[in-house]
């Protein structure tokens, strides 16, 4: 595969997926604390949906090679 092409597939994957994360947010599960000025976010169910979707692209992609 030449660089340019993989460039192009990676410019697209990080689109979507900048595109899915500013629509989905913060979803139930996501784990937030705050305590005084200390504040910590661990996006659990957010991570596994984009893994989801992620394992869905490449999936795709995969069949098209």
């Amino acid at each position: 595969m030449q660089a340019g092409k993989l460039f192009i597939i990676l410019g697209i994957v990080f689109l979507l997926i900048g595109i899915i994360w500013t629509f989905i947010g913060r979803l139930p599960g996501d784990i937030s604390f705050k305590k005084g000025n200390v504040s910590f976010h661990f996006p659990i169910m957010t991570s596994i949906v984009v893994s989801i979707i992620l394992s869905l692209i490449f999936y795709v992609l995969s069949k098209f090679r």
